[in-house]
């Protein structure tokens, strides 16, 4: 078969081995994967992929089975399913534990549900299983106009939370039209003072950052009481020096997760809590797809380009 792989940073065409369905592993033969910032990093030489993954990019997928391996039950060839991946999606086909498949959602096309699973399961597991967002809570999203962004700030919004969220202006108006009660330029504005002004002074109970270092004393500032911060990305940096007694005056909490290399169990706990919890709500209409653009899979290398300019708005999709 045939998968993008890196060859000195480039992305090229390939020849690669055909995935074999371990033991309760599927074969799915991919419709289509998205483009995350952690494809980027691959791709740079930052972020290897874990070991036993396939060494060629793509966190997510869509697809049909095609080869239900042993110990696999509740699936079946000729399924349409979408998948988190710990590599590989960038391919004819990829082998995916059965945990990590995921129905594809009434209504929703293949390449729509190939940008949920990994946004889906980042902003889950962090704002709802981590941070506990409540409904009347006060959400802040850094990076709104990402996939990542665009769906938390729906996600939130369906939870009942109020969303504020950082973006250059000009994603200013449709990510009010995802939901957004505030949105606030980071370039122009303060996002600690207008988010202490918008709550009355009060400050934000959850934060979800891909910025890191840069934000990590802002982000402490604009906490309320019982705050929770969750760093899920460093684009600003990995160092920074933290005020403790900041921090422990507002009872706050400040931690920080990856999805890639966890363990098998604790992704198949993670789409479990995805499938139950958000699901419905994409069925319902409360949370969709936001696609900026699809390539054909042989283009990754100008969606990779895009991706890298931050001038996208939500997910950026490869289509076989």
């Amino acid at each position: 078969m045939h998968a993008i792989v890196i060859e000195d940073k480039r992305l090229v065409w390939a020849e690669v081995p055909e995935p074999e369905a371990g033991e309760g592993e599927v074969i799915v033969d991919v419709t289509a994967s998205a483009v995350n910032r952690a494809d980027v990093l691959q791709r740079q030489g930052f972020y290897p992929p874990p070991p036993g993954a396939p060494a060629h990019p793509g966190l997510e997928c869509s697809g049909v089975i095609s080869a239900v391996g042993p110990g696999v039950t509740g699936h079946h060839v000729g399924e349409r399913v979408c998948a988190l991946l710990a590599g590989g999606g960038y391919a004819e086909r990829v082998a995916v534990p059965a945990g990590q498949l995921l129905p594809v959602p009434a209504g929703l096309s293949l390449v729509e549900a190939a940008t949920l699973p990994e946004v889906a399961c980042t902003v889950w597991s962090n704002v709802v299983d981590r941070d506990r967002l409540r409904p009347g809570e006060t959400l802040l999203v850094h990076g709104g106009g990402s996939g990542i962004g665009t769906f938390a700030v729906q996600l939130g919004v369906a939870l009942g939370a109020k969303v504020l969220v950082t973006a250059r202006q000009e994603k200013h108006e449709r990510l009010r039209a995802l939901g957004a009660d505030l949105t606030i330029d980071y370039r122009t504005e303060d996002f600690v003072r207008v988010s202490r002004d918008h709550t009355g002074g009060r400050g934000v109970d959850v934060v979800l950052d891909i910025i890191g270092a840069k934000y990590l004393a802002r982000n402490v500032e604009a906490l309320a009481p019982e705050g929770r911060i969750t760093v899920i990305g460093m684009q600003g940096g990995r160092s920074a020096e933290l005020d403790l007694g900041a921090l422990m005056a507002k009872r706050g909490r400040v931690s920080s997760t990856s999805l890639r290399a966890r363990p098998a169990a604790d992704k198949a706990r993670i789409v479990a809590g995805v499938r139950d919890q958000v699901w419905p709500l994409v069925a319902a209409g409360l949370v969709k797809p936001v696609i900026h653009r699809t390539f054909p899979l042989s283009e990754a290398a100008a969606a990779h380009e895009l991706m890298e300019s931050g001038d996208h708005f939500g997910k950026i999709v490869l289509q076989r």
